[in-house]
């Protein structure tokens, strides 16, 4: 089954059950992909996006929510924080699993060994290719971070 047809099916079991959080995400995500296959129009027709494309549009919600949750938490609105993070829950279940500090670190050290980074000026040398094996396993600011702690101790 595809994320679309999955996003579909989940759209109408979270109508049944009465979800309105779901409900609510879902149908964000399927007008996200709705308005970005509108915006690649081709001559030949409409691009239909593939499971790897819905994937990133989901990680750039995923971001989203989480830069909203940060401005919210600023600006003392819990009720829009509490809001903002149920969504996040939801959009995260259609994400592969994510790495943890211990896996991301192993997988950090080997990069920089075969870099041969050794100070934090070589950071950028270490994260291009980091960022390129984990793709959307890894949180991009804990993998900036636990390079960075590696290069610096």
């Amino acid at each position: 089954m595809s994320l679309r047809e999955r996003l579909s099916n989940d759209l109408h079991d979270a109508m049944r059950q009465r979800d309105e959080v779901r409900k609510r995400t879902v149908r964000m995500v399927i007008a996200a992909i709705q308005k970005e296959e509108a915006g690649t129009e081709e001559s030949s027709g409409r691009k239909s996006l593939g499971d790897e494309e819905v994937l990133q549009l989901i990680v750039r919600q995923v971001k989203q929510r989480r830069d909203s949750i940060e401005a919210y938490r600023a600006g003392n609105r819990p009720d829009l924080v509490a809001e903002e993070e149920a969504e996040m829950a939801v959009l995260q279940a259609y994400l592969p699993p994510v790495l943890g500090r211990a896996e991301i670190e192993a997988e950090a050290r080997r990069v920089i060994a075969e870099v041969g980074a050794t100070s934090a000026r070589e950071m950028g040398k270490v994260m291009k290719p980091l960022l390129a094996r984990l793709g959307d396993q890894a949180d991009g600011r804990l993998v900036s971070q636990v390079v960075r702690d590696l290069l610096a101790g």
